[in-house]
């Protein structure tokens, strides 16, 4: 039997090397379970490591971005608070020599060459591979596997983390999300409302149905 729902969206900005990203969509998952409507994730990819990043486009992890070991323990913290909260096991709290720059690339690739199922998909699977099995996604075979796992050409992901064109579009996509007030992830918006961080369901569910 074929699937009747309407569909509505919700707008997430994220980025994979963001524990509370993958956490926060553990909780989308959640609210989602029990909507008769399917809500569809309209993606904006948001960059964390920007001032981090090289001319070269590598991570200087010499770079002071005003996170010193206080910032990371509490972030850890809330980390595993979340983790025990929607009883999710990760293999790390946090990745801080992980880019995912390449990552968010090839999803974009993704997302405009093949259909939303086929998309998420990947989505979901380069956040589990980073933050299930511990595998850097900022690895180009990392990625390519990845690819392969959900059915998407290989060629796909390679030809896009090579294209400067594609490179320089997702530049300007972070530049358009700071430009609309984001500052961190996860940013959950719906209409004229948003909700940052990894919110419980009951949260997102006063998001969208006020």
């Amino acid at each position: 039997m074929s699937d009747t729902r309407s569909v509505e969206e919700i707008t997430v900005y994220s980025d994979y090397v963001c524990p509370f990203c993958y956490l926060g969509r553990e909780s989308l998952d959640r609210y989602q379970a029990d909507r008769e409507t399917e809500l569809r994730i309209d993606w904006h990819p948001f960059d964390l490591r920007a001032g981090k990043r090289g001319p070269d486009g590598e991570i200087d992890h010499d770079v002071d971005d005003g996170k010193g070991e206080e910032y990371y323990a509490q972030a850890r913290e809330n980390v595993r608070r979340l983790q025990e909260e929607y009883g999710v096991e990760m293999a790390d709290d946090l990745r801080t020599d992980v880019d995912s720059l390449d990552a968010q690339v090839a999803a974009v690739a993704v997302r405009e060459e093949y259909d939303y199922e086929t998309w998420l998909a990947f989505d979901e699977a380069v956040f589990e591979a980073l933050w299930q099995d511990g595998r850097d996604i900022g690895d180009t075979d990392v990625l390519v596997d990845i690819a392969e796992e959900v059915g998407v050409d290989p060629a796909t992901v390679r030809e896009a983390i090579d294209d400067e064109q594609r490179r320089e579009a997702i530049r300007e996509q972070f530049e358009a999300a700071r430009q609309r007030g984001v500052t961190g992830v996860p940013t959950f918006v719906y209409g004229e409302h948003a909700a940052r961080g990894a919110v419980p369901p009951e949260h997102l569910e006063r998001l969208v149905e006020g």
